[in-house]
């Protein structure tokens, strides 16, 4: 698996991808996170051997949060 600090650059060499219950739709705009590993990857789920970015536990809690409660409305 190659990657750098922030970044898998084969994304598929991980295991434990899911799709959150709310995607769907067929508008193909997805996320998919990895459980199981010390970061977070997550990857575009139309590219399930493109890259995928990697985030501290914390972060991606702070980002959860974030889209929970409105934070982030466009």
């Amino acid at each position: 698996m190659a990657s750098s600090e922030r970044t898998v650059y084969d994304s598929s060499t991980l295991t434990g991808w899911y799709k959150s219950s709310y995607s769907g739709g067929g508008q193909g705009n997805c996320l998919e996170v990895a459980c199981g590993h010390p970061r977070i990857p997550v990857r575009d789920s139309k590219r399930p051997t493109g890259p995928a970015l990697t985030f501290s536990p914390v972060s991606w809690s702070a980002f959860v949060t974030a889209v929970r409660g409105g934070g982030l409305a466009g």
